[in-house]
């Protein structure tokens, strides 16, 4: 199978920001910047449980908006710093509609728009 056949995406992701990277079908199958999603992060809360379901609450909303720029994704590379590309493919991983989503994963340092693009490039090429 081509690999122009496959929805392959890449994020590159901290735990405040994310690049989305997706192939520009009128572009001969191009890699492009689809989107940026940002990390509000939870106000300070006395009540640590509150604060905490906050934040779960909030995780999983960003993790949403980083979706909702990849339709019908088959393959998925995810880079950034932290652990949040962890949480990000645990998260597909107990998603029924991307369970079976291929992911890889690495660690990166904050990379300009077109170096991720490069760097996701390299990945599916």
């Amino acid at each position: 199978m081509s690999h122009n056949n496959k929805k392959q995406f890449g994020v590159w992701m901290d735990s405040q920001h994310a690049t989305i990277i997706g192939r520009d079908e009128n572009n001969e199958g191009e890699f492009k910047v689809l989107g940026h999603e940002k990390y509000t992060g939870v106000p300070g809360n006395s009540n640590e449980n509150a604060e905490h379901n906050h934040e779960v609450t909030l995780r999983t909303k960003f993790f949403k908006e980083i979706l909702s720029h990849m339709q019908n994704v088959d393959e998925l590379h995810v880079t950034g710093t932290g652990v949040v590309q962890e949480q990000f493919i645990n998260y597909l991983a107990e998603t029924s509609q991307y369970k079976n989503v291929k992911t890889s994963e690495c660690t990166s340092n904050k990379m300009s728009d077109e170096d991720t693009i490069a760097h996701i490039s390299n990945k599916f090429n």
